[in-house]
């Protein structure tokens, strides 16, 4: 098998990349659709980053810096290529894309019930703050 590249997506691979998300990343955002992820991509062309092995998308995730914080989003990777270090390959290029823009600290959303995300946050050196609770209110 060939290597992993680590690379920034593209809009063109919109597509490709919801559809990656259908069948790898646990559970489904309101902007999980080609309009959201194009916006993203149109404000921040370097934001979401793809892990590439034998020319197919084998894992993403979003690396969202808004000037104050580092937010991870949509940390996934192909459910036949797990525990093979592309998380962690992805990661550690989030993190050297943070420190690049002057970031101090990253974040990450897991969902509650996923057990394997979480355990993947955990091997990556994240823990959950019991402080904090997520509040939120769709706009559309």
């Amino acid at each position: 098998m060939d290597k992993i590249k680590i690379r920034t997506a593209s809009i063109a691979e919109v597509p490709i990349v919801l559809a990656f998300w259908a069948r790898s990343a646990e559970g489904a955002s309101i902007t999980d659709d080609a309009d959201g992820v194009t916006r993203l991509l149109t404000r921040d062309p370097d934001a979401l980053l793809v892990a590439e092995r034998d020319g197919a998308i084998v894992g993403t995730v979003i690396a969202g810096y808004d000037g104050w914080r580092c937010h991870l989003y949509r940390l996934a990777v192909d459910p036949d290529q797990r525990r093979q270090g592309i998380a962690a390959a992805l990661l550690a290029a989030a993190h050297e894309r943070f420190v690049t823009l002057g970031g101090r600290r990253a974040d990450a959303m897991v969902l509650d019930h996923n057990k394997l995300g979480q355990h993947a946050w955990r091997a990556a050196g994240y823990h959950a703050e019991d402080q904090w609770s997520r509040w939120v209110r769709p706009l559309t």
